[in-house]
C-alpha cells in the first residue's frame, strides 16, 4: 500500500485532487472531516475547546459553532496556534489509526491523507509520498471569495495562517499544478498514479526476493 500525503494551499484544489485518486482506486482520509469528528460535544477536544474559549463559542445544541470560532482564531494568532494544539494531535492519532487499520486489510492500493496542514502539523511522516497541489494566488482568491464569501482581509488572514506555498513545494515530492482547468489536472494525477503504482510493484518485488 503506497500513502500519499496529500496537501497544498488554500483553494489550490486538493478536494478536487483526492476525488480524482479516489476514482482511481485510492482510499481517501479527509483530516478536515476528521477534525470535526474530534470536536463533537464531550469528546476531548471539544471539552478543551470549551475550557480555552469559552461556552459562547458553541451553538445552543453545545455543538462547536465553527465560524465563531473561525473569526475568532484567525483574528488572533496565539489563539491559533492554541486551537491548533488542541485540534491537531487528536487528528493526527486518528490518521494514524486509520492508515494501521487499512494496512491490515491488504485489498487497500493506495491511501490519500487529505490533509492541508500536513507540514505544519508535521504529518508528512506518515506518507510514502508527499504530493503538494498548486495554483496561482489569484485563482486561489477567486475560488475561496467564490465559495466563502470571504472579504479581502478575511482572505488574507486564512493564506496566511498556513506556510507559504513554496515552502510546501520545497518539501514535496511531487507537485500537481490545478491551476490550468480540470482536464489538465487529472492528466497530472494518472500519469503520478501509474507511477506511484510502478514505486509500489517494485518494493513489492524487492520484499519478495529479501524473504527467499
Amino acid at each position: 500500500m503506497v500513502v500519499i500525503g496529500l496537501t497544498g494551499g488554500l483553494g489550490t484544489g486538493k478536494t478536487t485532487v483526492a476525488k480524482m485518486f479516489e476514482e482511481l482506486g485510492a482510499t481517501v482520509l479527509d483530516a478536515d472531516a476528521m477534525a470535526h469528528q474530534v470536536i463533537e460535544p464531550r469528546r476531548l477536544a471539544w471539552r478543551r475547546i470549551v475550557e480555552g474559549f469559552g461556552r459562547e463559542i458553541l451553538n445552543e445544541d453545545e455543538t462547536v459553532n465553527r465560524r465563531r470560532l473561525g473569526l475568532l482564531v484567525f483574528a488572533n494568532e496565539e489563539k491559533r496556534k492554541q486551537l491548533e494544539g488542541i485540534v491537531h494531535p487528536q487528528v493526527l492519532r486518528e490518521l494514524k489509526r486509520q492508515v494501521a487499520r487499512l494496512r491490515r486489510s491488504r485489498g487497500v492500493p493506495a491511501v490519500v491523507l487529505d490533509v492541508p496542514l500536513l507540514v505544519e502539523a508535521g504529518a508528512q511522516g506518515l506518507a510514502d509520498a508527499v504530493v503538494v497541489v498548486t495554483a496561482p494566488q489569484a485563482t486561489q482568491r477567486e475560488r475561496l471569495r467564490k465559495k466563502f464569501g470571504w472579504t479581502q482581509d478575511q482572505l488574507s488572514r486564512r493564506i496566511a495562517a498556513q506556510l507559504p506555498l513554496p515552502a510546501k513545494v520545497a518539501v514535496a515530492d511531487f507537485v500537481i499544478d490545478n491551476g490550468d482547468g480540470v482536464e489538465a489536472t487529472r492528466t497530472q494525477v494518472k500519469q503520478l498514479w501509474r507511477r506511484l503504482k510502478a514505486r509500489r510493484a517494485r518494493r513489492s518485488s524487492k520484499s519478495s526476493i529479501s524473504r527467499r
